[in-house]
């Protein structure tokens, strides 16, 4: 056993210890040891080729959060619910703490291998994502909200700055102002077509943009550091979470009030609720396993073109005015988006240059001269 995971022998004569490196196999996370077990629904990708693969992860993306996003929508559009935002985010983790523990029996492996701080932490960052994420829906447009979340590179780069000290390069600087400008510019169309605009969904939305930034770090550190499995992770950080979130319902008295609002009409709040955090749930499945078998580039083009359509079909599905001001600060999000996945992704993702561009001028003059000739 020592020697498979590391020590492959001790002489004590010469003190001399011996390693050897584990197959890549070993290496992976305990509960999928390689691509062809990596299951989802029930379905074992491994038996597909690469484009079958991708078509499948896709299909789940768009499919799970298309419904995730207009449920979420729904769920605030039910009159009277808008105050109760974090009451739905206690119900949305009781769930998605219920999915973990439910996948987790399927794994051999059930050990918590991430620390209790860690977890402490991480549920805390977790509940101020989607908590205030939830909340500012009684505030804001889906849209607006949708668009806010499109941009935590900003948060990201200015906690780099000023707490790591880093520097950034001109693409991913430009990247930032084109978000940033486009933010605003979506920001200011809502403010004037909305009658019921608040600020205060403004400020915090921000604030879950700038906990989501933190969070990524946080759980990709943790679990590449003690190799735990997805399912582990969602189960500790969403169960903790709900503890977090019930403590301050009852220290505020705001339990109370939602539960007698929810028993109202039980079979339409928690039916919204259950699949609210179904499709959450499963749509986050799909999204780690295109990270796995492609990676993290195409997980955020195919999750970026999703949040563009959920936008759309706000739009379609449900009753608030319009302007073209949306489109033009939504696409100036997107251009930024772009110029972050292609400052990352440079080696991948080859522009042409500027001498190209004139070689296809050119060419493109001749072919017309050629074609008046004749």
């Amino acid at each position: 056993m020592s020697a498979k995971y590391g020590l492959a022998g001790y002489n004590s004569s010469r003190k001399h210890i011996s390693i050897s490196v584990p197959a890549s196999a070993e290496v992976m996370s305990p509960h999928i040891k390689s691509m062809e077990e990596l299951k989802v629904l029930g379905i074992r990708l491994g038996n597909f080729s690469a484009p079958t693969q991708f078509c499948i992860c896709v299909a789940g993306v768009f499919f799970f959060y298309l419904i995730y996003g207009y449920v979420q929508e729904l769920i605030f559009s039910v009159e009277g619910f808008k105050p109760f935002g974090w009451y739905l985010t206690l119900v949305q983790f009781g769930f998605y703490s219920l999915f973990g523990l439910m996948e987790l029996q399927f794994t051999k492996d059930k050990r918590r291998r991430i620390p209790g701080k860690t977890y402490m932490i991480l549920a805390f960052l977790t509940v101020a994502t989607i908590g205030l994420s939830n909340t500012s829906l009684g505030y804001l447009n889906y849209p607006t909200q949708v668009i806010f979340k499109c941009c935590k590179l900003i948060p990201v780069m200015i906690g780099g700055v000023f707490l790591q000290d880093k520097r950034y390069n001109v693409i991913d600087v430009t990247a930032a102002v084109c978000m940033s400008f486009g933010l605003i510019w979506f920001t200011l169309a809502d403010s004037k077509v909305t009658p019921n605009f608040n600020v205060t969904g403004v400020v915090i939305i921000s604030l879950a943009l700038c906990a989501d930034a933190v969070i990524g770090n946080v759980q990709e550190k943790a679990m590449k550091l003690h190799n735990a499995s997805n399912s582990e992770m969602v189960l500790y950080s969403y169960s903790i979470g709900f503890v977090y979130i019930l403590t301050g319902l009852l220290s505020v008295g705001g339990l109370g009030p939602a539960v007698s609002f929810c028993s109202e009409d039980p079979l339409t709040t928690y039916g919204y609720a259950f699949l609210f955090s179904l499709s959450g749930y499963l749509g986050v499945s799909f999204v780690l396993a295109l990270i796995k078998l492609f990676d993290a580039l195409v997980a955020v083009t195919v999750t970026t073109g999703r949040k563009a359509i959920s936008i759309v079909f706000s739009f379609m599905f449900f009753t608030k005015p319009f302007t073209f001001q949306y489109i033009w600060g939504g696409l100036l999000v997107l251009f930024g988006i772009f110029l972050n996945v292609y400052s990352k992704n440079r080696d991948k993702m080859k522009l042409p240059s500027v001498k190209d561009l004139k070689s296809w001028l050119l060419t493109g003059k001749k072919v017309r001269l050629l074609s008046q000739n004749v």
